[in-house]
Protein backbone atom coordinates (compact mmCIF):
# COMPACT_ATOMS: atom_id res chain seq x y z
CA UNK A 1 0.00 0.00 0.00
CA UNK A 2 1.52 3.66 -0.77
CA UNK A 3 2.10 5.58 2.15
CA UNK A 4 0.15 8.98 1.11
CA UNK A 5 -3.07 6.35 1.15
CA UNK A 6 -1.95 4.51 4.95
CA UNK A 7 -1.50 7.89 5.86
CA UNK A 8 -5.49 8.65 4.90
CA UNK A 9 -6.48 5.29 6.07
CA UNK A 10 -5.24 6.11 9.67
CA UNK A 11 -7.54 9.35 9.87
CA UNK A 12 -10.77 8.03 8.95
CA UNK A 13 -13.06 9.00 11.16
CA UNK A 14 -11.13 12.01 12.51
CA UNK A 15 -11.66 16.04 10.72
CA UNK A 16 -9.15 16.72 7.95
CA UNK A 17 -7.62 19.50 10.57
CA UNK A 18 -3.68 18.29 9.24
CA UNK A 19 -4.75 18.66 4.81
CA UNK A 20 -2.02 20.18 3.35
CA UNK A 21 -5.04 22.11 1.51
CA UNK A 22 -5.71 25.50 3.68
CA UNK A 23 -9.20 24.75 1.92
CA UNK A 24 -9.63 21.12 3.27
CA UNK A 25 -8.96 22.68 6.46
CA UNK A 26 -11.36 25.63 6.13
CA UNK A 27 -13.87 22.77 4.98
CA UNK A 28 -13.20 20.37 7.78
CA UNK A 29 -14.68 17.68 6.16
CA UNK A 30 -14.90 14.31 8.02
CA UNK A 31 -12.71 11.37 5.90
CA UNK A 32 -15.32 8.34 5.85
CA UNK A 33 -13.50 6.16 3.77
CA UNK A 34 -10.11 5.78 1.82
CA UNK A 35 -9.05 3.81 -1.12
CA UNK A 36 -6.75 4.10 -3.90
CA UNK A 37 -8.70 6.35 -6.05
CA UNK A 38 -12.11 6.56 -4.10
CA UNK A 39 -12.55 8.79 -1.14
CA UNK A 40 -16.23 9.83 0.79
CA UNK A 41 -15.72 12.88 2.82
CA UNK A 42 -18.54 14.24 5.46
CA UNK A 43 -19.06 17.99 5.81
CA UNK A 44 -21.64 19.89 8.37
CA UNK A 45 -22.96 22.55 6.33
CA UNK A 46 -22.39 25.89 8.27
CA UNK A 47 -24.13 29.20 8.32
CA UNK A 48 -20.53 30.24 6.37
CA UNK A 49 -21.15 28.11 4.01
CA UNK A 50 -24.71 28.77 2.56
CA UNK A 51 -26.14 31.76 0.37
CA UNK A 52 -29.02 33.98 1.52
CA UNK A 53 -32.11 30.95 1.56
CA UNK A 54 -29.83 29.31 4.32
CA UNK A 55 -28.96 26.70 1.74
CA UNK A 56 -25.50 25.35 1.06
CA UNK A 57 -24.01 27.97 -1.32
CA UNK A 58 -23.40 26.92 -4.95
CA UNK A 59 -19.82 27.84 -5.05
CA UNK A 60 -19.59 25.76 -1.96
CA UNK A 61 -20.85 22.78 -3.41
CA UNK A 62 -18.30 23.25 -6.04
CA UNK A 63 -15.13 23.97 -3.70
CA UNK A 64 -16.11 20.67 -1.86
CA UNK A 65 -16.26 18.37 -5.19
CA UNK A 66 -13.38 20.13 -6.20
CA UNK A 67 -11.65 20.05 -3.37
CA UNK A 68 -12.42 15.90 -2.13
CA UNK A 69 -11.68 14.55 -6.34
CA UNK A 70 -8.16 16.63 -5.57
CA UNK A 71 -7.71 14.87 -1.90
CA UNK A 72 -8.90 11.62 -4.23
CA UNK A 73 -5.93 12.01 -6.97
CA UNK A 74 -3.54 12.46 -3.50
CA UNK A 75 -4.87 9.05 -2.63
CA UNK A 76 -2.82 8.05 -6.04
CA UNK A 77 0.17 8.64 -4.61
CA UNK A 78 1.82 10.56 -7.76
CA UNK A 79 5.41 12.45 -7.40
CA UNK A 80 3.60 15.63 -8.88
CA UNK A 81 0.39 18.19 -7.91
CA UNK A 82 -2.09 17.90 -10.64
CA UNK A 83 -4.35 21.01 -11.60
CA UNK A 84 -8.21 20.98 -12.33
CA UNK A 85 -8.73 22.13 -16.02
CA UNK A 86 -12.44 21.97 -15.78
CA UNK A 87 -14.81 21.13 -13.51
CA UNK A 88 -18.58 20.41 -14.23
CA UNK A 89 -21.39 20.10 -11.86
CA UNK A 90 -25.52 19.30 -11.74
CA UNK A 91 -27.23 20.77 -8.80
CA UNK A 92 -29.80 18.49 -8.25
CA UNK A 93 -31.21 19.08 -4.78
CA UNK A 94 -30.36 21.62 -1.91
CA UNK A 95 -28.86 21.57 1.81
CA UNK A 96 -29.56 23.88 5.07
CA UNK A 97 -27.47 24.68 7.53
CA UNK A 98 -26.89 22.32 9.92
CA UNK A 99 -27.12 19.16 7.95
CA UNK A 100 -24.39 16.86 6.96
CA UNK A 101 -23.57 16.11 3.70
CA UNK A 102 -21.06 13.78 1.92
CA UNK A 103 -19.18 13.81 -1.09
CA UNK A 104 -17.80 10.33 -2.46
CA UNK A 105 -15.28 10.65 -5.19
CA UNK A 106 -13.54 8.36 -7.95
CA UNK A 107 -11.05 8.16 -10.21
CA UNK A 108 -12.61 7.43 -13.57
CA UNK A 109 -9.68 7.30 -15.70
CA UNK A 110 -5.79 7.98 -15.26
CA UNK A 111 -3.87 8.83 -18.20
CA UNK A 112 0.15 9.68 -18.65
CA UNK A 113 -1.21 13.87 -18.15
CA UNK A 114 -4.84 13.57 -17.53
CA UNK A 115 -7.03 12.31 -14.77
CA UNK A 116 -10.92 12.22 -15.51
CA UNK A 117 -12.46 11.76 -11.87
CA UNK A 118 -16.34 12.10 -10.84
CA UNK A 119 -17.91 13.44 -7.43
CA UNK A 120 -21.53 12.61 -6.17
CA UNK A 121 -22.26 14.94 -3.26
CA UNK A 122 -25.16 13.46 -0.87
CA UNK A 123 -27.40 14.22 1.88
CA UNK A 124 -27.80 12.60 5.18
CA UNK A 125 -30.83 10.46 3.72
CA UNK A 126 -28.71 9.54 0.63
CA UNK A 127 -30.28 11.83 -1.84
CA UNK A 128 -28.24 13.21 -4.73
CA UNK A 129 -27.74 16.77 -3.73
CA UNK A 130 -24.65 17.27 -6.70
CA UNK A 131 -22.62 15.69 -9.45
CA UNK A 132 -19.20 16.78 -10.68
CA UNK A 133 -16.78 15.53 -12.90
CA UNK A 134 -13.31 16.96 -13.60
CA UNK A 135 -10.40 16.57 -16.30
CA UNK A 136 -6.78 17.29 -13.50
CA UNK A 137 -3.39 18.07 -15.21
CA UNK A 138 -0.06 16.78 -14.41
CA UNK A 139 2.03 19.75 -13.29
CA UNK A 140 5.83 20.11 -12.73
CA UNK A 141 5.68 20.89 -9.27
CA UNK A 142 6.69 18.20 -7.36
CA UNK A 143 4.92 17.87 -4.02
CA UNK A 144 6.97 17.67 -1.14
CA UNK A 145 5.87 14.96 0.79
Amino acid sequence: MNPTLQWMQSRIGQELTDSPSPLSRWLRGTLVRAEEGELAVRFTVREEMTNPMGVLHGGMVGAIIDDVIGVTVFSLHHEFFYTTVNLNIDFLSSARAGSTVTAQARIVRQGRNIIHAECQLLSEEGKLLAKGASNLLVTQVRKPF
